[in-house]
């Protein structure tokens, strides 16, 4: 049978090929993280300003750069969801709001470490950090708001609406250092412009991206894989698969 754009789009077969793809992930993981993490922290040259407190870039940005795409990510399914009345769609946009919220307070997290020995506090109501809290309560909104409703249609469609409508933060987020005066430094990583930084830290931290893509991908799709056998509980590919679980 060819492949095409909804091949996997079904709950079985997405859920034989995410079976697949998960160990290969967490591998993927391992193997990126160790080496970014060793690059970052023992090949990279010390900071001729921040010193060594700069190395925390290498685990603050990719989970900065992970919650802001996750949420489009998230936004997207649900939207898809809504609009096509596709259950796997809503299930994959369930399945990434709590990965997207741990990035998000992993960033707020270890940007607070590095504010402060740079600005002599933990915390400042900058235009960055404050759109980025939001982000973080608008994760936690969206996963209290599913989880509230039984009827999980109902749950589905009130979520997809708080995910597309808080999609505008985003862009705030990113543009924030652009349109307001912050405390917070702009991008040193730019697709229109050189990096502002040695090659072994670019390196490293994107290869702690690559990281980051990789353990979200096994998470949502362990999570999604959940979700599948919970809503589609009844089915007779699920009650086959549950009945050789059980037998083995």
């Amino acid at each position: 049978m060819p492949l095409t754009l909804y091949t996997f789009a079904s709950p079985p077969k997405f859920y034989a090929l995410t079976g697949v793809l998960v160990p290969i992930c967490w591998i993927a993981f391992a193997l990126l993280a160790a080496a970014g993490l060793w690059m970052g922290f023992f090949v990279a040259p010390t900071d001729a300003t921040q010193g060594e407190v700069y190395r925390v870039i290498f685990i603050h940005v990719p989970a900065a750069w992970m919650c802001m795409v996750l949420y489009l990510v998230m936004a997207f399914w649900a939207a898809i969801g809504w609009a096509f009345k596709t259950r796997l769609a809503s299930m994959v946009a369930r399945s990434l709001a709590p990965t997207g919220a741990m990035f998000a307070f992993l960033a707020l997290w270890t940007g607070a470490f590095w504010g402060k020995p740079t600005w002599g506090t933990w915390w400042v109501w900058d235009a960055r950090l404050t759109s980025t809290l939001i982000l973080l309560f608008l994760y936690l909104g969206y996963i209290a708001l599913v989880e509230a409703i039984d009827d999980p249609r109902r749950a589905d469609q009130a979520g997809a609406l708080l995910a597309v409508v808080g999609a505008v933060n985003v862009p705030i987020i990113y543009f924030s250092v652009k349109w307001w005066n912050t405390l917070h430094q702009g991008a040193s990583v730019s697709v229109m412009a050189a990096p502002k930084m040695a090659q072994t830290m670019l390196t490293a931290m994107l290869l702690m991206t690559f990281a980051f893509w990789a353990y979200s991908f096994a998470v949502v799709f362990t999570r999604t894989r959940a979700h599948i056998l919970e809503r589609e509980r009844g089915a007779g590919w699920v009650n086959q698969l549950v009945g050789k679980g059980s037998m083995a």
